[in-house]
């Protein structure tokens, strides 16, 4: 697995990047329907990782990873193996 840097437009409340909103991959756009766990590695602070399982209005999962040292979002994907 490994992470494909994307877009991501956010929701900032008590703190900048609070939640994803909505993200771009591929030349779409994929609003955040809902937010079905979070987690986080590392301390809370400047290199702290958020991650994010969402559920997105094409009824697919995916897992958002926002890295706050380098202000930087990204998608879960997994690696195929090619033939």
């Amino acid at each position: 697995m490994h992470f494909e840097r994307i877009s991501v437009q956010a929701y900032s409340g008590y703190k900048v990047n609070e939640r994803p909103v909505s993200f771009s991959l591929r030349g779409r756009r994929y609003r955040v329907i809902e937010i079905v766990d979070r987690w986080y590695e590392g301390y809370n602070g400047p290199a702290a990782l958020d991650y994010f399982k969402v559920i997105a209005d094409d009824g697919q999962s995916y897992i958002l990873r926002y890295n706050s040292l380098f202000d930087a979002w990204s998608l879960l994907t997994e690696n195929k193996k090619t033939r």
